[in-house]
């Protein structure tokens, strides 16, 4: 099968595309023949080499995959060769064929084509486990979403906006703020022209944002822990700005305020299977209804991983990017 390699670390130009052994299926996991594969920062990160596979994870790239069932391992109940799925996983998904443990296979919503289903696992399974189960949004909370205009940003409006939330993003560039404005967006900040820790003020008078989920890091710590409201959450899911900053704890401790940080593809399967199933009973019904959609930018072929990728770096791309293989 063809399957996606970085050569070394650095810029797309250490993308190669080769001819592998296809996976074999062991207890509890299936064989997916991949139709698409969407892709994510943590591809990038990795590939830049700062973001290594969890240990037993593939050095194949990808995080998510929409495809059939090819083949069923021992243990494995409920799912048959020839089901459509969509899939969460550690790692192997730029690739025809991944192997996925069964847990972390998910229908795919109705109404979702099979290759739009790919931009679906990561983001949703990253949103939900730390807006909802984490940090507890709540119907009437304003959450601040920080790169507002990408794969994670357009979904996140979405979601908080659906389950009666009020999203306020930070975007840089116009082009940016217009596609999420139509997504349920209420506050739209570029962050490039204004202080988004006066807007967010400004917008919710005086009182903060109850949530906010956060790519950046290091960089916007303390305007983070500013913008924040009496008892609220900074979720911090990205470093892009750093991974050290120092924090006021007597602001943290006067604010009542909590900051979690959290990672998705090192869970164990045990917790990943838990946040799939959450997903599929708390976000599908919305997705098959229209509610909330991918949003996906540009599409791919597997072989051209290296142009997705500079895209990917350029900044430009909105919405989700999806690899697709020849399945497709």
């Amino acid at each position: 099968m063809k399957a996606v390699f970085y050569e070394g670390t650095g810029g797309p130009e250490v993308i190669e595309v080769r001819e592998v052994q296809p996976p074999v299926p062991k207890p509890g996991e299936v064989i997916v023949d991949v139709v698409a594969a969407g892709l994510n920062r943590a591809d990038v990160q990795q590939r830049r080499g700062v973001y290594p596979p969890p240990p037993g994870a593939s050095d194949i790239p990808g995080l998510e995959v929409s495809g059939r069932i090819a083949a069923l391992g021992d243990d494995v109940n409920g799912w048959q060769v020839g089901d459509e799925v969509c899939a969460l996983l550690a790692g192997g998904g730029y690739a025809e064929q991944v192997a996925v443990p069964a847990g972390q296979l998910m229908t795919v919503p109705e109404g979702v084509d099979l290759v739009t289903a790919a931009a679906l696992p990561e983001v949703t399974a990253t949103i939900f486990s730390n807006l909802f189960m984490a940090a507890g949004v709540q119907a009437g909370e304003s959450v601040l979403i920080h790169g507002g205009g990408g794969g994670i940003g357009t979904m996140a409006v979405q979601m908080v906006r659906a389950f009666g939330g009020l999203p306020m993003v930070t975007a840089g560039s116009q082009a940016k703020l217009d596609v999420v404005r139509p997504l349920g967006a209420q506050v739209l900040i570029n962050y490039k022209e204004e202080d988004f820790v006066a807007r967010v003020m400004e917008a919710t008078g005086g009182r903060g944002a109850d949530v906010i989920l956060d790519v950046v890091g290091a960089k916007y710590l303390q305007r983070n822990l500013d913008a924040l409201a009496t008892s609220g959450r900074l979720v911090v899911i990205g470093l892009q700005g750093g991974a050290k900053a120092e924090l006021n704890l007597g602001q943290l401790m006067s604010k009542r305020a909590a900051v979690i940080g959290t990672t998705l593809r090192s869970r164990p399967v045990e917790e990943k299977s838990a946040i799939v199933r959450a997903v599929m009973t708390h976000v599908w019904p919305l997705v098959a209804s229209g509610d909330i959609a991918a949003q996906v930018g540009r599409t791919y072929p597997l072989d051209s991983a290296a142009e997705a990728h500079e895209y990917f770096d350029s900044g430009e791309h909105i919405g989700k990017i999806l690899l697709t293989t020849a399945a497709d």
